[in-house]
């Protein structure tokens, strides 16, 4: 039988777990410092039209960042990314393997890099990411959409955390990724990013 006093101590505990599990939206209650990226709840998708019928998706599946952040400043926050080029995924293992080395030269580039300049906030939790992307040899400036999705304070283990997303669009051919004609492969590659940081020191 379940005591009152066991009640009262378990439904703390679920007003606990609850309050850590509620984010906020508003940057300025979360604490500044670095943060570093939870791999687990991160992804890059990318998509290139196909013979103009559809959108082609694929994705990198090991990736890396870093984020400097501080709510009260946001325009001056800091994020590298750093993708591994042979991590490129379609589903077919094969198509992979030709992107791989015939389209990304993962074994002469072997990271795709983006290293951020500025950041202008164009609202409550939107900004606009400006940066260096290096792909394939080539660097070239590339713009990000960016959201901010809210964050915890307090994560079950202790560490505050933030979420964000990021589209935006570059042209293959500004980074010489493959040489089909743009009737087969569209020059516009659209980006889609979806990223949690865990604040670091916690």
């Amino acid at each position: 039988m379940i005591t009152r006093t066991a009640l009262l101590a378990l439904s703390a505990c679920a007003l606990a777990l609850t309050s850590c599990a509620t984010p906020t939206t508003d940057p300025r209650q979360l604490p500044s410092g670095d943060w570093s990226l939870d791999e687990a709840h991160a992804s890059v998708t990318w998509q290139v039209q196909h013979m103009g019928l559809s959108w082609y998706t694929g994705r990198f599946d090991t990736l890396d960042a870093t984020l400097t952040f501080d709510p009260q400043r946001p325009a001056e926050s800091e994020v590298t990314a750093i993708i591994d080029a042979m991590s490129i995924s379609t589903g077919d293992p094969d198509f992979d393997a030709e992107l791989a080395d015939g389209w990304f030269h993962a074994d002469r580039h072997p990271q795709i890099v983006f290293q951020s300049t500025a950041l202008t906030v164009t609202g409550a939790n939107t900004g606009e990411l400006s940066g260096e992307l290096s792909l394939n040899g080539v660097t070239a400036p590339v713009t990000l959409d960016v959201t901010f999705n809210g964050g915890l304070t307090n994560l079950l283990e202790g560490r505050p955390a933030v979420g964000f997303s990021a589209t935006g669009t570059l042209d293959r051919d500004t980074f010489n990724i493959g040489n089909l004609p743009h009737s087969l492969v569209g020059p516009t590659v659209r980006i889609l990013i979806e990223a949690e940081f865990l604040r670091e020191g916690d």
